[in-house]
């Protein structure tokens, strides 16, 4: 569901045509992310709304500040800080499937490969194709293979898969746009680059070592209405 659903959102964002019309996805996205974690674990729901945080101070940071890339009304629309929260649940509960399970070897290198190959595509035939010498995204590359090393690395290729593909959809359909050149460094750049999922896993380490490190949080936890065991959940490592 969450693959499909946070696609037809962007899709619906390039509909809009005000600010105040994008927000109504931003407050379905909200509702979303409630109503889904209604369902978590409280370990996995903390680590969820912890990525929110981060995340959201990346965005504001990347986006506002630095302007690496923009989204199509120069705004953080209301929509990205719960999708990427929505984002962080889905590796999160992919990698507890049976298939995941049993594949987890397979799927982190099949993630390497794939990281990979897009690198060295950014850096040969996509500027004779597209253009663009994506520099940026192959010094993401050594970032992504360290944390595939990591025990939680099947959470960290899950995160690649998804937001590659969100990377990728995103940009085509102009929910954002990269920058050709880095601001300040001057870096050239992928629309989206290669490896930038290596960013959502760091953004995803700092959520669960956050998790592990700070006390708890009354206030999320009373969304737990009833008592259940609590699933295996990713650690630090």
């Amino acid at each position: 569901m969450l693959v499909l659903v946070i696609p037809l959102a962007f899709w619906l964002d390039s509909l809009t045509r005000t600010v105040a019309q994008q927000d109504v996805l931003g407050a379905c996205a909200w509702v979303l992310l409630v109503v889904f974690t209604r369902f978590s674990s409280r370990q996995e729901r903390r680590q969820v709304w912890i990525m929110v945080g981060v995340a959201t101070c990346v965005e504001v940071w990347s986006s506002i500040i630095w302007g690496v890339y923009q989204y199509r009304f120069g705004n953080l629309p209301l929509f990205v800080p719960p999708g990427h929260g929505l984002v962080y649940l889905f590796a999160l509960r992919s990698v507890r499937t049976p298939l995941a399970l049993r594949y987890a070897r397979g799927l982190s290198r099949a993630a390497i490969a794939c990281a990979t190959v897009w690198a060295l595509f950014g850096l040969t035939l996509e500027p004779a194709l597209l253009h663009r010498l994506d520099l940026m995204g192959a010094m993401w590359w050594p970032i992504f293979v360290w944390f595939m090393r990591k025990p939680s690395a099947p959470v960290f290729a899950a995160a690649f898969f998804v937001t590659s593909y969100l990377e990728l959809w995103g940009t085509h359909i102009g929910t954002w746009t990269w920058q050709l050149y880095t601001p300040i460094s001057h870096i050239p750049d992928g629309n989206p680059p290669s490896v930038i999922s290596a960013g959502y896993c760091l953004m995803d380490f700092t959520s669960i070592t956050l998790a592990a490190a700070l006390p708890s949080m009354p206030l999320l936890d009373r969304w737990r209405t009833r008592r259940e065991p609590e699933p295996a959940t990713v650690e630090a490592a």
